[in-house]
């Protein structure tokens, strides 16, 4: 049975639906229950799996309307869905631009005084609705809870589901449950051997699926049994987890109460701390506080000033700063890019030479930093680091809340946290309630160990911290309930997270606080940073728990290597660690440090260590650990079974590796879908980090058949005609699913369907091929077919209203040019686009060509933003005949709008004018078309200039 994911795909709308549920950042299911790297959208997960259970039909134009009908993604399910409703000046702006509307202004709005009003006795919920309806699918999002936020389908929409899929549902539940019945006689079993932060397992279990669950980590394998136990609890035991919490926070407040270390002498309580490293200066010896900048608040105007005493500096806290200090404070930072800067002597020392780092013999460098021991909690006097506690927020009684330099009170309270943990430390280690847990040297862990010196996680924490923390672990060591255990788990995770060494004071307006350790992939060492006390850790501690039904009762969750698994499934769905993975088991030691003994408690079976020796790294052995896991998978699925691979979408030699891994395990290709969902950039990279995640579909090879590659070549390329065909013919010209990329992606996914349909392909040595795709990809005969695929494929996509032998006669710049600007024209303005016809087209450099390069604003140049500018990185598009019209289109409108003289330029710069009038007026066609387009206001001058010069070009004669 062929399966709807393998014929079709809503790429286009689920990729809008996933950008919506991640940019709901904490508002999301998953993350409320704790840091993970690398969830996928939930929606996405969703699509996967209702696309490998539903069974295409012969009618591919009824099957994809039922699909989007399921997910609540067509007409009537995006009404079910809206919830934000319009105000009347919005709707009014909106009608004012539809000419449907626009007769039934007077009617609808009422505007005395320029103030826009509904007009009396107007329903609005009915205007409202035939206003919603006009909008684009962007726009209706905008106004939509998310499809996993709807409680149920409306009657006639199930009507409609059935009578297509020939079942009898009236939910999601069900639906599946009939599905499975009819293609297996029993419930569908979805697995992930790579569960991670549990968006798979999760989704799958909410979906009425039974679900196994795998990871090597014992973090995920705890957020992967929370999300599908406690967010499905019922609403008692919701209500019992609530209690739960409170109960737990009070005890824990009720004892650092009575230590006395967060009041001050008015009683009143510490919302947060302020500490900064402190070094002596080599050159003058003063010992200077360390910050990147004196800005405690900017809604506050809170600034730290800088005295210089004898010895050093005192730190005065200042509030309700002028706006010159406060432009100071920002200015006066002791450590930037070029080490530290020193306030007294004006000296500048890099940190490298501050730390004594050194070079040995071989030429590898020895980090000068003493390496603390098990047992320490602070730095020595004597150390090149101290630590500086600069500032407090203070909370009044009457809830005001202010900033103050720590006077004797304070300093006292200081000194009371740190002996308390001094002398308690040994014990407390010993008894699991604050880690004792070694820092192994990785990728991830060398900073600490390099930038402070750092050996053991709970260095990681000051002695508060490691106070109240541990407070929160004796607290829930005494729980016996298996849910209510991983309840606090979860807490004591976030605590963790947000109140560490490493969590960086936020100054923004409204927002001064001290953010999480993991705002990125990496353990980022910090010169100055926040502590929460217990009030601040309120909100880490308390998160919202949302009931939903999921099959809990038919899910397994399980520590296991993947190469291990023996649990069969009919669906393997895994978004497996790829290329520049996240080094995952390094990371979450920072959480099973903490984690280790109430983990054992709670799940006797599991072990607490992140099994770094078995993670799947992008090293050498990459290759064959993916081989050796996907074997396994393949082994442990039906015959009739599928698999999706996802995947960051890369370049065809990355598609060359993964394929033939996947050829080496058994799988053949049947489909692929690019699902992109950019965010602006975030984390260690640069620029804008685009998230585009590739779906691989597969089905295990069956087949013992045998060709060679002569006798494919054909076969390959007129699957991919007939794949972009079929996608093109299904495509809605109005609202287009499909983009160019996409286009693309379905091009390498045929030609690989035809390479993996074969059991062997005669002259090709797979092992052979693999090594090639990874170290030589140039001489991959693999990688030449996707690469020759690509170049079919864009024969293919030849832009509207351009003939095809214009088409050939253009510079691959000038196509990049024209096909970025035909997206424009759709609404796409994804940098992921046009990194895509980069490739596809062999542009090296396209960063001159471009206005903006930002994720999700991408946009070309426009003629006058051109102007005359030397386009010098990329000389084919300076010295085309498109580069000269657009130059044209700048002069006209420049000189006073006279066209003439747009024209003169055109002839004199044109090598042969009258043999290229026909591309000339195709070109000044295709611009003149991004008149009046409502997305692409910044092109109307150079269009409206584009038809007056296709007139006089047309009517240009001998």
């Amino acid at each position: 049975m062929i399966s709807f994911i393998e014929k079709q795909f809503p790429v286009s709308k689920i990729s809008k639906e996933s950008y919506k549920e991640r940019k709901a950042n904490n508002g999301q299911t998953l993350t409320g229950l704790g840091k993970w790297w690398g969830r996928k959208p939930l929606v996405l997960v969703r699509a996967t799996i209702l696309g490998c259970l539903m069974p295409a039909s012969d009618n591919p134009k009824r099957d994809i309307d039922i699909f989007l009908k399921i997910m609540s993604m067509d007409h009537k399910g995006l009404e079910l869905r809206k919830e934000k409703s319009f105000s009347a000046s919005e709707m009014y702006e909106i009608a004012n631009k539809n000419t449907k509307l626009q007769p039934h202004i007077d009617e609808w709005f009422d505007l005395t005084e320029g103030k826009v009003t509904l007009t009396r006795g107007v329903d609005k919920k009915e205007v409202e609705l035939k206003v919603f309806n006009t909008l684009g699918y962007d726009e209706k999002l905008r106004k939509c809870i998310r499809p996993e936020q709807l409680k149920n389908l409306d009657d006639q929409t199930w009507d409609e589901i059935n009578h297509h899929l020939g079942t009898s549902a009236d939910n999601l539940q069900d639906l599946m449950k009939q599905l499975s019945m009819k293609r297996y006689g029993k419930n569908v079993v979805i697995g992930d051997c790579f569960c991670g932060g549990g968006s798979i397992p999760f989704e799958a279990a909410r979906m009425g699926c039974d679900t196994y669950a795998g990871d090597l980590n014992p973090v995920a394998g705890l957020l992967t049994w929370a999300g599908i136990n406690i967010l499905g609890a019922d609403e008692k035991k919701l209500t019992e987890i609530k209690r739960y919490q409170e109960d737990i926070f009070d005890k824990v407040d009720k004892e650092i109460t009575k230590l006395g270390i967060e009041h001050n002498e008015k009683g009143e309580r510490a919302v947060s701390y302020l500490y900064c490293v402190e070094a002596h200066c080599p050159e003058c010896s003063k010992k200077v506080p360390l910050s990147p900048s004196w800005v405690i608040g900017k809604g506050t105007k809170t600034v730290a000033k800088l005295v210089e005493n004898d010895n050093g500096y005192d730190l005065l806290v200042k509030m309700n700063a002028s706006s010159i200090e406060m432009k100071e404070a920002e200015k006066t930072g002791t450590v930037g890019k070029g080490g530290v800067l020193c306030p007294s002597c004006g000296k500048s020392t890099p940190i490298s030479s501050l730390r004594k780092d050194r070079k040995d013999n071989n030429g590898n460098t020895t980090y000068g930093l003493r390496q603390w021991e098990k047992s320490e909690v602070d730095f020595r006097v004597d150390d090149i680091y101290t630590e500086r506690l600069y500032a407090i927020k203070y909370e009044k009684n009457d809830g005001k809340r202010y900033y103050r330099h720590p006077n004797l009170r304070d300093l006292e309270n200081e000194k009371k946290a740190k002996q308390i943990v001094v002398e308690n430390i040994v014990a407390w280690q010993k008894q699991g309630l604050v880690p004792s847990m070694e820092i192994e040297m990785g990728i991830k862990t060398i900073e600490v160990m390099r930038n402070r010196g750092w050996t053991h996680w709970h260095h990681l924490f000051n002695a508060r911290q490691l106070l109240s923390i541990g407070k929160f672990v004796e607290a829930i060591d005494q729980q016996e309930d298996k849910q209510l255990r991983v309840v606090g788990l979860l807490g004591l995770n976030k605590c963790v997270d947000w109140n560490s060494r490493l969590c960086r004071w936020h100054p923004g307006v409204g927002n001064e606080k001290s953010e999480q350790t993991f705002y990125n992939q990496a353990f980022n060492t910090l010169m100055n940073f926040g502590n929460r006390s217990l009030l601040g850790l309120k909100t880490s501690w308390f998160y919202d728990i949302n009931s939903y039904l999921t099959n809990k009762d038919n899910a397994i969750i399980k520590l296991s290597d993947a190469r291990e698994v023996s649990n069969n499934c009919h669906f393997w769905i895994t978004d497996p660690p790829y290329a520049d993975a996240i080094n995952y088991h390094e990371l979450s030691e920072f959480f099973l440090a903490w984690d280790k003994k109430l983990l054992l408690q709670t799940f006797p079976e599991w072990y607490t260590d992140s099994k770094r020796i078995l993670a799947v790294k992008g090293d050498d052995h990459f290759s064959q650990s993916m081989i050796d896991i996907y074997s396994n998978l393949t082994k442990h699925m039906d015959d009739d079974g599928m698999q999706v691979v996802m995947f960051t979408h890369s370049d065809p030699a990355v598609w060359a590796q993964l394929a033939l891994i996947m050829w080496k395990s058994g799988l053949k290709v049947t489909a692929a879908w690019n699902i992109a969902t950019e965010t602006e950039s975030g984390g260690l990279k640069d620029g804008n980090y685009v998230k585009g995640t590739v779906l691989l579909v597969l089905r295990k090879q069956t087949e013992d058949s045998m060709a060679y590659l002569d006798e494919i070549n054909g076969d390959i390329k007129a699957g991919v005609k007939e794949q972009i065909e079929s996608m093109q013919t299904l495509d809605d010209k109005e609202d287009p699913n499909f983009s160019d990329p996409d286009y693309v992606l379905a091009a390498y996914a045929a030609s690989l369907k035809v390479l993996t349909s074969y059991k062997k392909i005669g002259e090709l040595d797979l092992d052979y091929e693999l090594d090639l795709a990874i170290n030589n990809p140039d001489n991959s005969q693999v990688v030449k077919i996707i690469e020759n695929a690509k170049r079919i494929a864009y024969d293919c996509i030849i832009p509207n209203n351009l003939d095809h032998y214009l088409w050939k006669d253009l510079t691959h710049a000038e196509r990049f040019y024209i096909k970025g600007l035909e997206g424009e024209k759709h609404g796409n303005y994804q940098i992921s686009t046009y990194q895509e016809y980069a490739r596809g087209f062999s542009i090296s450099s396209y960063g001159e060509l471009m206005a903006n390069e930002k994720a999700n604003t991408a946009r070309l140049k426009t003629p006058t933003e051109f102007a005359m500018r030397t386009v010098s990185d990329n000389p084919d598009f300076e010295k085309s005949i498109l580069r000269i019209i657009l130059a044209a289109i700048h002069i006209a409108i420049k000189e006073d709008g006279i066209p003439e003289k747009g024209l003169f330029h055109i002839k004199n710069q044109a090598i042969d004018y009258w043999g290229s009038r026909d591309m000339i007026k195709q070109l000044l066609l295709f611009i003149k078309d991004t008149k009046d387009i409502e997305n692409m206001p910044h092109w109307a001058e150079s269009a409206a200039m584009a038809d007056v010069l296709y007139v006089l070009v047309d009517n240009d004669h001998i």
